[in-house]
């Protein structure tokens, strides 16, 4: 990938005369347009250049560690017939000297079936009982695990909070189950993390490839 990528100035001439379109996509003529907004232009696509090159360098990347860790296994499977894997297709690959991992995860897409309802009606009448003062707590992450966002979806963080709590009550012990009833796995995705540490027994490192984070 080359330093600087081209960067598309994303202007037209026509007759002679260079035009910008502009949101609302009309052509305006670049001599008419404010000089403080041209360099907006500017450096808006200048840094959307170097943000494309990364994304398709890190799409490749990802590509090619898929096929670099699917060869290491078949040939690990035919020359050895041995294998690597954990839980639900989980993988961890260590460099000899254990200063370096790729790790392979799973992640399951969680979605909940109609028996949720069951176990709100449930927990409800066990927060209809107690008394507020003794279960303020439990009372909180209720109100957020079934409270909606804008998107209409449960809060499923706070949900498995609830697995969570050691609590007696039968009523209870039955809503858990009904939650547990109604998780329904409606699709998963791999993920790749890499990590690096400086000696064998010290903290791991993640190689940052999220920009946000970097």
């Amino acid at each position: 990938m080359s330093d600087h990528p081209t960067t598309d100035d994303g202007r037209i001439t026509l007759s002679g005369r260079e035009y910008l379109a502009d949101a609302k996509g009309a052509l305006v003529p670049v001599d008419l347009i404010r000089p403080a907004d041209l360099l907006e232009d500017e450096t808006v696509r200048k840094i959307m250049s170097f943000a494309t090159a990364l994304s398709d360098q890190i799409a490749r990347f990802k590509g090619h560690t898929f096929e670099d860790l699917g060869a290491f296994e078949a040939l690990l499977a035919q020359e050895y017939g041995a294998s690597k894997g954990g839980a639900k297709g989980n993988k961890t690959f260590m460099s000899h000297d254990g200063l370096m991992k790729v790790s392979v995860q799973v992640a399951d897409h969680i979605d909940f079936g109609p028996q949720l309802q069951i176990a709100k009606e449930l927990i409800d009448e066990c927060l209809t009982e107690w008394s507020a003062e003794s279960r303020p707590e439990i009372a909180a992450i209720v109100t957020r695990a079934f409270n909606t966002d804008k998107a209409g979806q449960i809060n499923r963080s706070e949900i498995f909070m609830l697995l969570r709590l050691e609590i007696e009550d039968a009523r209870w012990r039955q809503a858990m189950d009904a939650i547990r009833d109604a998780m329904r796995i409606v699709g998963s995705k791999t993920y790749i993390r890499c990590y690096r540490r400086p000696a064998p027994g010290a903290p791991w490192q993640a190689v940052t490839i999220d920009l946000a984070k970097a």
